[in-house]
């Protein structure tokens, strides 16, 4: 089922724009004859280096010579938008759909849509939007991310507590699992990963950035913005929920010692508790994300790959993405891995992840089938604005004195909005409807 997206008006938006990356894809340098040609990678997917290890033992024309770095909010994208500034930048970089308009407004990346007409037709319209802005391609996407519950299933039925179906059903839920364990929560509310509030409010409907001429539209605090973020404030509120920094030791103690019976996440955590967790073998299961009345999803995180400006072997950096995207080898080495639950965006593949993923911790749930379902409901019209590594970074600024009481979540939202505004306007960029 494919989503129709608002790619349109930002392509207007964006055609105006001086891209310093729009040099495009020329052909490799700096190989020796005979000799293969070396592709620099910096990433952080899990199963990431058990792909690289397939790609190159089955490749001998080009080798990958991988980096792992922390993910992009924890200090990734910093280092790669420094590197780029440098000039020593990896010639391809994991971009994430959010950040994608970021870079590609900083002159990040390169246009390779000359070198992936070939693939664009093997993705859903509505994904392969995502990575094409101002009629170009900047990127390859490699996964979806709809969002899912993870539960304790064995602690659900001891104490005969319903999986919640919609947000109210949650609730009840949550002053279940707090009355039956007064030091358990049903989840946790994470003030260092706004990109989570973006998905919940993706959900409910929101829709935080859009165009309008040539302008840009910023509703961060729109209605069903603030629906969300008030729901997860009485959350809060009434101790109901944990507040707690995502990956943290106290966040993956709280697993451990059963006083954390659920994790509002995505598919991609399948991998993560799995990896994380493997003594509680058979006692999760997942279930649809709760809704506000009717099945909906929004996606929370999902990767792609580019091609960095610095790069001087793009045919062979975009032969490698592809590879990387589009590959069964290499989803077969993802999932195998066991780290990794990623979610193909090209829908051909995930018959082959779901294959390759032991699903045992999880008693055999066929976990792919519910990702099939889920992202069948990922809500259409939302658009990612041009400056989201900084607006991420406003959010987790006001986030993190959530829980001290110096603000509200609602507060919260607010003021991202202004600072985003006033990011993007710095930026030389229209603004619509704000002075």
């Amino acid at each position: 089922m494919e989503r129709k997206r608002t790619a349109a008006g930002i392509a207007g938006v964006l055609a105006g724009i001086t891209m310093l990356a729009a040099c495009g894809s020329g052909g490799d340098a700096g190989a020796q004859a005979g000799a293969p040609a070396t592709v620099t990678f910096w990433g952080w997917a899990k199963g990431t280096q058990q792909v690289v290890d397939a790609f190159n033992k089955s490749h001998k024309d080009i080798q990958i010579k991988f980096e792992e770095i922390p993910s992009g909010n924890a200090g990734g994208y910093a280092k790669f938008a420094n590197a780029v500034k440098a000039g020593n930048a990896p010639d391809v970089m994991s971009v994430e759909y959010p950040q994608l308009p970021d870079f590609v407004n900083q002159g990040a990346l390169q246009d390779i849509s000359a070198d992936t007409a070939d693939v664009k037709g093997k993705y859903p319209a509505s994904v392969f939007s995502l990575v094409e802005l101002g009629g170009k391609t900047w990127g390859v996407p490699m996964d979806a991310a709809p969002q899912v519950f993870f539960y304790r299933k064995d602690l659900f039925e001891k104490n005969k507590i319903e999986v919640p179906k919609t947000w109210d059903d949650f609730r009840e839920a949550a002053e279940k699992v707090k009355k039956a364990d007064g030091k358990a929560r049903i989840a946790t509310f994470f003030p260092d990963d706004p990109s989570v509030l973006a998905a919940l409010a993706w959900q409910a409907g929101g829709k935080w950035f859009g165009t309008e001429g040539e302008a840009w539209k910023v509703a961060v605090n729109d209605a069903a913005g603030k629906k969300v973020a008030e729901y997860w404030q009485g959350l809060v509120k009434d101790d109901l929920v944990h507040v707690q920094a995502s990956f943290s030791q106290p966040w993956n103690a709280a697993f451990e010692d059963d006083t954390l019976w659920g994790y509002v996440g995505a598919n991609w955590g399948a991998g993560v508790m799995k990896s994380g967790h493997a003594g509680q073998s058979g006692k999760w299961a997942i279930a649809p994300v709760p809704n506000w009345g009717t099945p909906a999803s929004g996606m929370l995180g999902g990767t792609t790959f580019g091609v960095s400006k610095n790069s001087k072997n793009a045919k062979s950096a975009v032969e490698v993405i592809k590879w990387l995207t589009g590959s069964p080898e290499a989803w077969t080495a993802r999932l195998a891995s066991g780290t990794s639950s990623g979610f193909p965006a090209i829908a051909d593949l995930v018959p082959v992840a779901a294959k390759s993923f032991d699903a045992s911790f999880y008693g055999g749930q066929d976990i792919y089938a519910l990702f099939s379902e889920s992202y069948k409901t990922i809500q259409p019209g939302w658009t990612w604005g041009p400056s989201m590594v900084q607006t991420f970074t406003s959010f987790k600024d006001a986030l993190g004195k959530v829980g001290t009481g110096e603000t509200t979540i609602p507060a919260v939202l607010d003021t991202v909005q202004t600072a985003t505004v006033g990011e993007i306007k710095a930026r030389g960029l229209n603004v619509a409807g704000q002075q």
